[in-house]
């Protein structure tokens, strides 16, 4: 059984600051006789998060070119949900939360490039 659409996430209250880490897994589809394909489904990817104070995995779809960001980088996740996998067994029923997203992006990469204006100048001399 799953979520119809998963849960909307507040982003800033949900996760705070989000920073990199690394790729954990790469998710394959399964060929007809039940062994793995070559195909990508799926990627998983480690990242910090301030406000959960522990690694949490987040899932972005295979189309989605691997990100190889430096470590520590500040990104953020486009449109996450948190989503289910419920499944029954003979002591009851077991719950997987996951979380999902359609990208992660660096943090305020777009705002920055482009737009020198906003930043103070750096290394002005103290009178």
């Amino acid at each position: 059984m799953r979520l119809a659409n998963g849960i909307v996430l507040d982003k800033e209250k949900t996760f705070g600051v989000l920073k990199f880490s690394a790729l954990r897994h790469e998710v394959r589809a399964e060929n007809d006789d039940g062994s793995t394909s070559e195909e990508i489904t799926r990627r998983t990817y480690d990242l910090k998060c301030s406000v959960q104070e522990r690694m949490i995995q987040v899932s972005i779809p295979a189309d989605i070119p691997v990100k190889d960001y430096p470590y520590n980088a500040e990104v953020e996740l486009v449109n996450p949900v948190a989503d289910t996998v419920t499944n029954a067994s003979y002591r009851g029923v077991n719950v997987d939360w996951y979380i999902k997203a359609d990208d992660i992006i660096l943090k305020n990469k777009g705002s920055q490039a482009g737009n020198p204006q906003n930043h103070a100048p750096q290394g002005q001399p103290k009178k």
